[in-house]
């Protein structure tokens, strides 16, 4: 009577627990999953919405890569070249900003929330401010430069200067990544440091041999997510340049969009989206495998 008892408690936990689990299960399925296998299915397809897919085979991505569409690889370049510039720039000044907010110091707590402040406002607000301050006729920054009897500049206006002006605003939205590091700061073990005091070491040694090791699995993550957060970019190109000045700024996702909405070709978006699926995919197993050579943890492994 006991044994029965107990499996009618032990299938009650059960359901108990996937009733409680499945509106995350259900998410995931409805909103990820079956969005994922029915874009793999269109991307094999001519199809527009409007009109029944009519399959194709890999005709989508023949055209990706052999530059029928012309725009993938001027999308596919201005993205890496914002990567290349946006992801170290990103970590160094979220790494430089969170060591000095780990200092002890007076009004700690509002320097804390004045630089996180960017990333709670909204997108377009922030944009829109970032136009006026780079307006190349009445902007705040020329008229520093001009004062400075330096050059003035395009910023978002200018095939050059687009993309360092949009990795410079990005700079000012890292306030998540400097929280990640500060935490990951104040998690070494001060005995760290006191030890390395009585050997003898100074600031230098103190952050080569402490603080960068003891963060590197900090770092590790703000590498991966900010490789994924810029091969994604989207809102300023959105907002601010529509993907000018000639084509300087059509970042892959945007280009993603306008196949999609505006060109109603949902087969080629698609296959955009699955490549830059596999893509990430790589970069992020990459980053993975060689994390075992610079990536270290406090309890020795590796």
């Amino acid at each position: 009577m006991k044994k029965k008892k107990t499996i009618k408690m032990s299938t009650w936990n059960n359901i108990v627990g996937w009733g409680f689990a499945l509106p995350a299960v259900l998410g995931f399925l409805i909103f990820n999953l079956v969005p994922m296998v029915l874009s793999g299915y269109y991307s094999l397809c001519d199809y527009n919405i409007i009109k029944t897919p009519e399959f194709v085979g890999f005709k989508n991505f023949i055209a990706l890569f052999t530059g029928q569409e012309k725009t993938f690889w001027l999308s596919a370049k201005a993205t890496v070249l914002y990567a290349i510039m946006a992801v170290p720039a990103n970590l160094i000044f979220a790494f430089m900003i969170a060591l000095l907010l780990n200092c002890d110091m007076k009004m700690r707590a509002f320097f804390r929330s004045l630089f996180y402040l960017p990333c709670i406002l909204p997108a377009v607000a922030s944009s829109f401010v970032w136009i006026l301050l780079m307006n190349p006729d009445f902007g705040l920054f020329n008229t520093i430069l001009e004062w400075l009897h330096l050059p003035k500049s395009q910023f978002f206006w200018g095939k050059d200067s687009v993309l360092p002006s949009i990795v410079f605003m990005g700079i000012w939205g890292t306030g998540s990544t400097q929280v990640i590091f500060l935490a990951g700061l104040q998690d070494i073990p001060s005995v760290y440091y006191e030890a390395l005091e009585i050997d003898g070491g100074n600031a230098w040694h103190k952050f080569w041999n402490v603080t960068l090791p003891m963060i590197s699995s900090t770092l590790f993550f703000n590498l991966v997510m900010g490789i994924i957060n810029a091969l994604q970019v989207f809102g300023q190109a959105y907002i601010i340049t529509e993907g000018g000045p000639n084509n300087a700024s059509l970042f892959y996702v945007y280009n993603l969009w306008r196949q999609a909405f505006k060109y109603m070709d949902m087969g080629m978006a698609s296959a955009m989206a699955w490549v830059l699926f596999l893509v990430v995919l790589v970069l992020t197993a990459f980053v993975f495998k060689t994390s075992n050579k610079w990536v270290y943890y406090e309890g020795g492994e590796e």
